[in-house]
């Protein structure tokens, strides 16, 4: 039989059998297919590369941000989007030896610059992994809080990344977003979409904090009674 007439005969096979054939979609990971797509725009990932750490600091970002999240010696974190490390490295000092920082990112150039830094700085409590746009690949109950820096509203399969998000938190374990009040386009998070994504996968808003002097907001998350199924993933809308 021919190539053609091969996918002409499946074609009315599953016409005739009433199957619904998945049909891959090119632009997406086979592994985000049984989640909904985000109804919004997803701005493209703007560099990692930092040259403002000084700056930074001197608003007191990571600091305020840490503040907020009670970030304690001994605790387990997981830095998600890390780029060059400005919040994994100052994690890493807080949390202590007693403590972890795992810091992932989907960039592996950017993790090769991580991982260069870490070892010129020897900071033995931070180890570094690559994840996926659909898949943080964190480790079940391993973590106290999770940071999702200025980096949420550009992950482009948002609930299939939360929905695997979620075995990852250890007994109160919280999630950390800090992102900024605008449109997607425009590399920001409105907080009641932002709220909408992570309530559809059944997280639940704990605090929210507005920091003008930041530019920023920060939102805490923890898990809900129970995790939505993909199939019932309820999306939500930018308008």
């Amino acid at each position: 039989m021919t190539a053609s007439r091969l996918i002409f005969a499946f074609a009315a096979f599953a016409a005739a059998t009433g199957c619904d054939a998945i049909v891959a979609d090119p632009g997406r990971p086979d592994s985000a297919l049984e989640f909904p797509q985000p109804d919004r725009e997803v701005p493209d990932v703007v560099s990692n590369q930092f040259s403002n750490e000084d700056a930074r600091d001197e608003r007191g970002e990571a600091r305020e941000v840490m503040e907020i999240a009670d970030i304690a010696e001994g605790m387990t974190v997981a830095d998600i989007g890390a780029g060059e490390g400005y919040y994994t490295v100052r994690l890493a000092e807080r949390v202590g030896d007693a403590g972890r920082v795992l810091a992932q990112d989907i960039d592996r150039e950017a993790l090769e610059r991580l991982g260069r830094r870490v070892e010129r700085e020897r900071l033995e409590n931070i180890s570094i992994k690559q994840g996926e746009a659909d898949d943080p690949r964190l480790p079940d109950d391993s973590f106290d809080r999770v940071f999702l820096v200025h980096m949420y509203h550009e992950v482009t399969e948002p609930y299939a990344f939360l929905w695997r998000m979620w075995p990852s938190l250890a007994s109160g374990g919280q999630i950390i977003v800090v992102d900024t009040n605008r449109p997607t386009a425009n590399h920001g998070m409105p907080p009641e979409l932002l709220f909408c994504e992570f309530r559809s996968i059944g997280y639940r808003l704990i605090e929210f904090v507005e920091k003008p002097e930041l530019k920023s907001y920060v939102a805490r998350f923890e898990r809900g009674d129970a995790r939505v199924e993909p199939g019932r993933i309820r999306t939500c809308s930018d308008d």
